[in-house]
């Protein structure tokens, strides 16, 4: 079994088209897991609603996954953003990886939809990065087998790149299956925030971060240049 862990916020926008867009993945035997931290847009109850289990927990988005990874019943996971959407063979294409050996963990392709059209050259920069240095995000949908996430801890309890840091801690054991059909995910950041100016803010985040930055300050910077 595939357990699918999306971890919420306020996300009852994006709820209605991610449940149905997953439907069919659950039709076929993929566990979907809505993990709460909070909110208070009715997020939790129409995921309830839907028939999803629904897990709560207190907010952040890595003790958030963390939570629902416990409770997952599939010896493979994988990590969506509520506004992010799968291939439609988006489970077959991660049991396929998984079972070849081609490795115990990945991401997919990400493409960004948004007004902007910078934002395709965003999301090919993005993936020919992660192939150069093994390093996977959020917003590629990763997956690992349950071994490879509890053999590393799960997500690190950071307020911002526990991603960074998870994918950094897998690739350490093995290289990352990189799987060519996109994900696409919601470009709002960008747009919200102007595209030029997001992409700088995370590049000074993530040398931040590699050069031993607090994750805490780098998230307080974050809210702090995004906010507004």
């Amino acid at each position: 079994m595939l357990s699918i862990v999306v971890p919420v916020l306020n996300e009852a926008p994006n709820l209605p088209p991610l449940l149905a867009q997953l439907a069919p993945l659950r039709a076929r035997g993929c566990e979907l897991i809505v993990v709460d931290g909070g909110s208070d847009d009715g997020s939790a109850e129409l995921a309830a609603r839907a028939g999803v289990t629904v897990v709560r927990s207190s907010a952040g988005r890595a003790r958030q996954m963390n939570a629902g990874a416990a409770c997952a019943r599939g010896a493979a996971l994988l990590f969506l953003h509520a506004d992010t959407r799968l291939p439609p063979d988006g489970d077959r294409l991660v049991f396929e990886a998984l079972e070849a050996g081609r490795g115990a963990w990945g991401r997919f392709d990400v493409r960004i939809e948004g007004r902007a059209r910078m934002l395709r050259v965003v999301g090919v920069m993005m993936n020919l990065r992660s192939r150069l240095t093994g390093i996977a995000t959020g917003d590629q949908a990763m997956f690992m087998t349950r071994a490879a996430f509890e053999a590393v801890g799960g997500f690190p309890d950071l307020p911002l790149m526990e991603d960074v840091e998870l994918s950094r801690r897998l690739a350490k054991r093995a290289p990352p299956i990189c799987l060519r059909p996109p994900v696409r995910t919601s470009g709002r950041r960008w747009d919200t925030h102007g595209v030029w100016r997001t992409i700088v803010l995370m590049w000074r985040l993530r040398w931040a971060w590699w050069r031993g930055a607090p994750a805490d300050q780098l998230a307080a910077r974050y809210r702090c240049r995004t906010r507004g």
